[in-house]
């Protein structure tokens, strides 16, 4: 089977490379690319930067290299059911937007992972409150990027699965403003970010700190996950 997965920064594919077969560069108009195999299928991994419209970007840009037998979102989230911990992984049933709805397919496992909807949006969640509302929608866990790809999949007629792996938890506020700092090019502006924490030490340079830490414990579960996952 001919995997494409969909995630908007390399960091999100850190555990995933450690158990793709000979991964290696690959000319494909996005930001960047690598294929491989992993457990038996031939994957090419794409990140695009942050947001709907750059992950449904990739899609396009994609495919007609690739022809893929399923598309997948992957990367992180937060969540929003307060039951799911750092580094859970969570396989989507639904995908929601705004007025938007797109199935997913199941994928399987003997890795332990939860089932649940989750919620696109176009701003970073920073709140406890917002995930609260998210959560009473029937969400699970929110992000940017996989309505993105569920659309152009469903558009090309191609199978949909949704996978991520969790950063912050449903009862978190977040202190620094990383919307604030996304830029153009769907990237975050990291001098940004780190002169905002300075500006407040004491709240916000622990959290970045933190989030290193969870991304690269999400990471290494996604690797995991897929390592061994049955499509």
């Amino acid at each position: 089977m001919k995997l494409l997965l969909v995630a908007s920064d390399p960091m999100e594919f850190r555990g995933i490379l450690t158990v793709t077969a000979q991964p290696r560069k690959v000319d494909v108009a996005v930001d960047w690319a690598r294929c491989g195999g992993i457990n038996g299928h031939e994957v090419l991994l794409v990140a695009n930067g942050v947001g709907r419209k750059r992950a449904a970007a990739a899609v396009d840009v994609a495919l007609p290299n690739f022809p893929a037998d399923r598309v997948i979102s992957t990367g992180f989230c937060g969540a929003v059911d307060p039951q799911l911990v750092v580094g859970g992984v969570v396989v989507g049933t639904l995908v929601a937007a705004a007025g938007q709805r797109f199935g997913a397919l199941a994928v399987a496992s003997p890795r332990a992972f939860a089932l649940g909807v989750v919620w696109t949006v176009d701003q970073v969640a920073r709140s406890a409150e917002g995930k609260r509302t998210l959560r009473a929608a029937g969400g699970s866990v929110v992000e940017m990027e996989a309505a993105g790809v569920a659309e152009r999949a469903e558009a090309l007629q191609v199978p949909f699965s949704c996978v991520r792996a969790v950063t912050d938890l449903a009862g978190e506020d977040m202190a620094n403003d990383f919307g604030a700092a996304l830029r153009f090019d769907g990237h975050f502006d990291t001098m940004r970010i780190i002169g905002d924490a300075l500006r407040h030490p004491a709240a916000r340079l622990p959290e970045l700190i933190r989030l290193q830490r969870r991304g690269a414990r999400a990471a290494r579960a996604l690797g995991e996950f897929f390592a061994d996952c049955r499509f």
